[in-house]
């Protein structure tokens, strides 16, 4: 499987700036894979230790901080040469080991030719414990499932992958590309972008393989829960994961604590919310009271919305059948488009640096599901499950701040047109928004 970040990771690798780095991303989204592969297609040789698997490693690190010595331990242990600059040293599952983290600290000051990547599944908790953190000392990437563009270069789909990088103006996309990629976008609404559910449907097209990986991966999910190092969180975050499809079915997506239990209080679930936030299992999008900069200061932190970290997860945990495929549009408007706007935030937050947010107000009502910064604009984005695309929000929100507004966006199932300022993205050009809102602009300014 091709994955895009293979691109990054070569500019980490060839820069003099280069740091040790922490891959961060969800259980099973690929990040061992995709650092030995890149080990593999750009180095010489991989050097590759998994400290789950081999605990007794740990110990080279708590005995010494010596780099070299350390290096000659991993040497002798494993009957591997490691060379500066031709081998990729991969420290896997470092998640539970404080001190090979922390190690990280002196490859980068004493040992800065040595090629360092770590990964680990919860390293978002990890991470967000106060220890002795080798702040400024390390690179930090993401890995987030495979997009749509992943996925159809996965399912064999170049040829469309290809047409939609070299669409440079924004007219129509003709019907011979656009009825296949819609229907291509079911199916990964319904695989998700989880590498062994794309792999189950891509390689071997068998529904009911593909459905047991997610299920897998959903119970492998379960049971980390049990890793938050106060027990009596355990039950907290399994009703809140366990609500998440419940609230995105709601008209008002606004995540609600009483959902998860009645009468539950949010200072009784913060705690429980907040691990599956810092575990990226979930992304949580704050609404915004006004599109000023920085977004963040006018944040509303009594109001969010919770949304899965993949569609195709979303789809398992809500029990909705992959035979929906074949239901015309059902797949784009169940659970009131859910799944849409699932899709579609989790795009626009590999595309754009600062976290989308979404804005409301309540009398009367009206509500734009999300603001996304790019560069020093905002733009207000309305998701659309349908092609019946009356924008009665985008119209109310431009009235009100009609000084901020450069481009309003909409992403549904019509065709991609500029319309005014309004921006109509069809759903499967979600992954190029960045580039089409640049090109739009571009239209303004000429016309």
């Amino acid at each position: 499987m091709k994955r895009l970040i293979l691109d990054k990771l070569l500019v980490w690798k060839k820069s003099p700036y280069r740091k040790p780095l922490i891959l961060k991303g969800v259980r099973q989204v690929g990040k061992t894979w995709i650092l030995k592969e890149f080990g593999r297609l750009y180095y010489d040789s991989v050097a590759y230790f998994n400290f789950d698997e081999n605990p007794e490693f740990k110990q080279f690190f708590q005995l010494t901080k010596d780099v070299n010595r350390i290096l000659q331990n991993l040497m002798l242990v494993s009957g591997q040469k490691i060379e500066p600059d031709n081998t990729l040293i991969i420290f896997d599952e470092v998640q539970d080991c404080p001190e090979v983290i922390n190690s990280l600290k002196y490859f980068c000051e004493n040992a800065p030719q040595y090629h360092i990547a770590c990964a680990g599944s919860l390293l978002g908790i990890a991470l967000a414990k106060p220890s002795s953190f080798p702040v400024g000392k390390v690179n930090f990437m993401q890995i987030d499932p495979m997009s749509f563009t992943e996925f159809l270069l996965a399912n064999g789909d170049e040829n469309l992958v290809h047409y939609l990088e070299s669409v440079e103006s924004i007219e129509p996309i003709p019907e011979a590309f656009f009825n296949p990629l819609s229907e291509k976008l079911k199916m990964y609404y319904v695989t998700g972008g989880m590498p062994e559910s794309v792999l189950m449907w891509t390689e071997a097209r068998d529904v009911n393989a593909m459905q047991e990986a997610l299920s897998a991966i959903i119970e492998a999910y379960e049971r980390d829960f049990g890793k938050h190092p106060n027990a009596s969180e355990f039950p907290k975050i399994s009703m809140i994961w366990k609500s998440i499809s419940s609230q995105l079915a709601r008209e008002n997506k606004k995540f609600l604590y009483k959902a998860v239990k009645e009468g539950a209080r949010a200072r009784e679930y913060e705690d429980a919310l907040q691990w599956l936030v810092d575990a990226r299992l979930v992304h949580k999008v704050y609404r915004c009271t006004a599109p000023g900069l920085p977004l963040s200061a006018y944040d509303d932190l009594s109001a969010f919305k919770i949304y899965l970290v993949d569609v195709g997860l979303l789809r398992r945990l809500s029990q909705l059948a992959p035979s929906a495929f074949g239901e015309g549009n059902r797949l784009f408007t169940e659970f009131k488009g859910a799944l849409t706007e699932n899709y579609v935030l989790q795009t626009l937050v590999t595309q754009f640096e600062v976290e989308p947010r979404y804005w409301s107000q309540t009398n009367p009502p009206y509500e734009v599901d999300f603001l996304i910064q790019r560069e020093n604009d905002i733009f207000p984005v309305e998701v659309k499950a349908e092609t019946n695309t009356k924008s009665k929000s985008l119209k109310k929100y431009k009235e009100l701040f009609a000084d901020q507004v450069k481009l309003r966006i909409r992403f549904s199932l019509d065709n991609l047109k500029l319309d005014g300022d309004v921006l109509n993205i069809p759903l499967f050009m979600a992954d190029h928004t960045d580039r089409l809102i640049g090109m739009a602009l571009g239209n303004q300014v000429t016309h």
